[in-house]
Formats: structure tokens, sequence, C-alpha cells
């Protein structure tokens, strides 16, 4: 069965910062991903409602990497496991492990995608629309192409190019719309 994807609300960066906040299920996973700075909560919490999930239902959180315009709304999910690149977190346990292939469900994963900062991790998620790859390799659709946080550039180009050798049908990026890839899309 295929993970569902869906956009609970569309992130930007220019004079203020929002990070874009998505919710994948399949089964009994629930997972958001990159639950960030938004204008208001309700901007996360009324869309997963409108989806028919309360906060108590998310199963899962996933952070790309730890800057807080991608975690700090993560306490709205009391009931949630949290994920980064090297651990998966619930409660007072920590618990070791490489996210590079660690599997939330049979169709969603997580990649190691060292790039905006050395610990980023994208997800991967089977879909009935193609691969969906939830990162911040990209801010969004037109990049940038030089990060500005970025630790190194040509780690960021590898990682890009891993994720597009992929073939995604949509890359959800983390300050905008998802996007289709394109030969425009910035490596």
């Amino acid at each position: 069965m295929p993970a569902t994807f869906h956009v609970l609300t569309t992130g930007y960066a220019n004079d203020r910062v929002a990070g874009t906040v998505s919710l994948l299920t399949e089964g009994h996973t629930v997972a958001v991903v990159d639950p960030g700075m938004v204008a208001d909560r309700r901007l996360i919490l009324d869309p997963l409602a409108e989806l028919g999930f309360a906060p108590g239902e998310v199963t899962d959180v996933v952070f790309s990497h730890h800057h807080p315009d991608h975690t700090l709304n993560a306490a709205l999910f009391p009931e949630a496991r949290f994920h980064d690149h090297m651990a998966i977190y619930r409660d007072d346990i920590w618990e070791d492990r490489d996210a590079d292939g660690y599997a939330l469900s049979p169709s969603i994963a997580l990649m190691a995608t060292p790039g905006h900062t050395a610990e980023d991790i994208s997800t991967l998620a089977a879909t009935d629309q193609g691969l969906v790859v939830l990162t911040h390799l990209w801010w969004a659709a037109e990049g940038p192409a030089d990060d500005p946080f970025a630790p190194d550039r040509d780690r960021l180009r590898a990682a890009r190019e891993r994720v597009l050798a992929l073939g995604p049908a949509l890359i959800v990026p983390g300050h905008g719309a998802p996007f289709a890839p394109s030969p425009a899309t910035p490596v």
C-alpha cells in the first residue's frame, strides 16, 4: 500500500521564515515532517484536523535537520517518536541508529543527505503519484543554487544528485511548495 502525502503548510524564507510542514500516512504510520516555525500553530493543526487526525494520533515526527524553523512545534505531537540523523527519541528514551535507510513504514524511509547541514536527512515516500522526497537540499524550486548555510558545497551537490538520481515525481523543499524536478532544478 503506498503512502499518502499532504502539505500541511507551505513555508517561505524572505523577511520572515516558516518551514514547509508535511504529513505522510501509511497504515498505522502518521508522520509529520519538519513541524517548525509557522505564523500560527493553527496552520499545522487545522489542516491536520481536516485530514482526520488529532495531534495525539501522530506516530512519528521527522526533523530534516535541527534548525528551529524545522523543529519548533515538535511538542504539538505528544505521542510521537522523533527522528533525526542519528537516533529515535521518545519520552526519556534515546535509541541510537543511523537514519540512512531506516524505514518508518514499508513506503516511508529516511536517507542521509548532508548538504544544508552536515546532519541533514531526507524523507522518501512511495506514493500513488510516484516518489516524493521531503528535503532541505532545496529551499524552494528555484534553489537557491548556492545554499548560504551549506558548510560544504560539494556535499550539497552530491546529495542533490543522489536525490535526483532516484527519479522523484515531487520534491518538497524546506521553504516552498512541492515541485517536479526538471533540468532547471539547481544542482
